[in-house]
Order: C-alpha cells, then sequence, then structure tokens
C-alpha cells in the first residue's frame, strides 16, 4: 500500500517544477509589438474532476505569468464550436480543450490550427493530427484496477460468482466509454461465474439513480454495480440505498470527488472502491506541454497517467487522498 508520499506523487505532480521555472518568456510579437500569451482552456462538464483540471491549469498559467481563459462547452457542440471560434477571433496563442467528439470536433480545431493556434488535447482527442499533444489518463487502466478490485471482492465475498450492471457514457464520449467499460469487464470476466447482465448510459447522479433503480426492478439479483465515471457512481450508491439493498448490492466505480470519498467511508458498505484520475496534474500538464510548443520546443504527442486505487479496505490510504484532495482544491479556490 502506498503511504502519504507516495499519494502527493499522483496529487502534486509538477508544483516543484513548475515554482522553479518562474515566468519565463511569456510574451510573442504581433505586428511589432509584444504581447503576453494568452491560453484558452475548455472543459465540457461541471464537476469536481475538470474543476481540478482548471485549477491545474490556472496553477501552471500563474506560474509562468500568462493569461488563462476557461470556459464550458457544456457538453453541447455547437457551444464548443461558438467557443473555438471566439478564441480564434481573440486570437489567443493555444487552445487546450477535452473534445466532445473524436470526429465532430475536428473541423473547429483544424480552424484554430490554420490560424496558428497550439491545439492542445486533454481526456479526450480527435482524430488527425491536428493536435500537437494529448494529454489523458490511461482509460483502460481506469476501468481495469477497479474491475481488479471487483474480480477480488467477487473471489473473496461472493464465491466467485456475480450478475454486474455496468453504467456508462457512450452516447456522450464513445471511445472513452468503450475503454473504461472494456478495461472493467475484460477482469471481472476473468472469473467464468461472472455474468454482464445489463449495460446502461447514464454519467449524472439523477440519470444513474432512476437507471439502477430500473436496472434492480428489472434483475432482482444483481449484486454488483459498476459505474465509468464520478456522476454515474454517485447515482449508483444512492439508487442502491434507496431500494435498501445495502450489503446485497455492491458499488464500484471510477474518478474521485470528495462526496464519492464519504461514501467509500460511510458504514453502508456500498461502494467499495474507486480508481481516480491525476486531473490537477492533467491540467498543468497541458499548459507547460502549450507554452512548450510556443517556444518552439518538441513535445511528446502523447502522455497516458495511471489511475489510482481506493477502496474500501485500506481506509488509510482513503484518508490521506482526502486530505491532499482538499489541500488542492483549498488552492484552487484561493
Amino acid at each position: 500500500m502506498k503511504n502519504k508520499n507516495d499519494l502527493r506523487s499522483y496529487l502534486l505532480p509538477l508544483l516543484v517544477l513548475l515554482a522553479s521555472m518562474g515566468c519565463g518568456n511569456t510574451e510573442t510579437k504581433e505586428e511589432g509589438a509584444t504581447k503576453p500569451l494568452k491560453i484558452a482552456g475548455i472543459v465540457f462538464q461541471e464537476d469536481q474532476f475538470f474543476r481540478l483540471i482548471q485549477f491545474g491549469m490556472q496553477y501552471a498559467a500563474d506560474q509562468a505569468g500568462v493569461e488563462l481563459l476557461l470556459a464550458n462547452s457544456a457538453s453541447k457542440p455547437d457551444k464548443e464550436i461558438q467557443l473555438v471560434n471566439t478564441y480564434i477571433t481573440r486570437k489567443v496563442d493555444a487552445i487546450i480543450i477535452s473534445p466532445l467528439s473524436a470526429t465532430a470536433s475536428v473541423t473547429a480545431l483544424k480552424r484554430a490550427r490554420d490560424k496558428g493556434i497550439k491545439v492542445i488535447t486533454y481526456n479526450s482527442t480527435v482524430e488527425g493530427d491536428v493536435p500537437l499533444a494529448y494529454i489523458e489518463s490511461d482509460q483502460r487502466d481506469l476501468g481495469g484496477k477497479t474491475g481488479q478490485a471487483a474480480r477480488r471482492y467477487i473471489e473473496e465475498k461472493l464465491g466467485g460468482k456475480a450478475k454486474v450492471a455496468v453504467l456508462a457514457f457512450k452516447s456522450q464520449l464513445p471511445e472513452t466509454s468503450n475503454d473504461r467499460s472494456s478495461g472493467f469487464i475484460d477482469e471481472v470476466k476473468k472469473l467464468p461465474g461472472v455474468e454482464i447482465v445489463a449495460e446502461q448510459d447514464a454519467w449524472l447522479p439523477e440519470m444513474a439513480i432512476k437507471k439502477v433503480g430500473d436496472i434492480l426492478t428489472a434483475n432482482p439479483d444483481i449484486n454488483i454495480i459498476w459505474a465509468a465515471n464520478e456522476g454515474g457512481t454517485v447515482g449508483a450508491v444512492m439508487a442502491v440505498k434507496n431500494a435498501g439493498k445495502s450489503g446485497q448490492v455492491a458499488v464500484f466505480g471510477t474518478d474521485t470527488s470528495e462526496q464519492l470519498i464519504d461514501f467509500l467511508l460511510s458504514d453502508n458498505d456500498i461502494l467499495q472502491a474507486i480508481t481516480g484520475q491525476q486531473p490537477f496534474a492533467i491540467g498543468s500538464n497541458a499548459v507547460e506541454t502549450a507554452l512548450a510548443a510556443l517556444k518552439g520546443e518538441s513535445v511528446k504527442k502523447k502522455v497516458s497517467m495511471e489511475g489510482i486505487l481506493l477502496a474500501r479496505d485500506a481506509p488509510e490510504k482513503i484518508h490521506a487522498f482526502r486530505a491532499e484532495l482538499s489541500e488542492l482544491i483549498d488552492q484552487g479556490n484561493k
């Protein structure tokens, strides 16, 4: 088990490096005059994961002395296009974005690239050579680590047999959702007694509460639920609690938040394990990559970060992670 110092390598990477780098060269020339570098950072959802990404972006931008413009596309393709066009008009130097579609998001981002704007993607990306770099969590690893925890639970507590429901987000981000789902399913299916009896899309808490309620009604013998993201995991836990099936149905999930950590530490024994990402590091890394590209330096085309597993049976690790998460949130809110 990793100790607190090990956890800091997940939650606070690059901070010492960024602090030591100073401002550097953060100006470009335009028509004979210098102007501060301007970077746009676009998220597509308002949750703790994306807030921590924004905090990481802001930290790196502040350390470098560059202007950061933050925006949220709210998972709406037309708004994403509008934001990209706005930033083209405002002549930003770089756009950092988690695009909504590997194909449909290409046109607007290609237009930005053709205007000389550096495009960096994170969390999700687009087809082709438009992005200079892609910063991501290893999506299969996120699902796979939770799948390993679920497999151990099934072996130890269910005699190697389980009926499993899966909550995904294919209609939102099919590539990312499929990677996470296949990572989880491949692990639990190593047990011949595991059967996947339901697969639904539900990535927001209110969606997941209803979907899981319906699934439990239609399949009363389900005893494992896995959700592919924070919102789905929150909703799954609440639905199991509402159904009075604490102790009968175990929930596993992906992503971390203060609420999910509370669920892991709760005595209701519903949420068993989650695999979290490194959103702060993703955000800061994306800004640093954009700055390196703007200086003409070579950048790595793809950076994949492993997830960190938090399990109910290792409460010390959960408490340490929570302390570090609170530190990052407090820092970002300053």
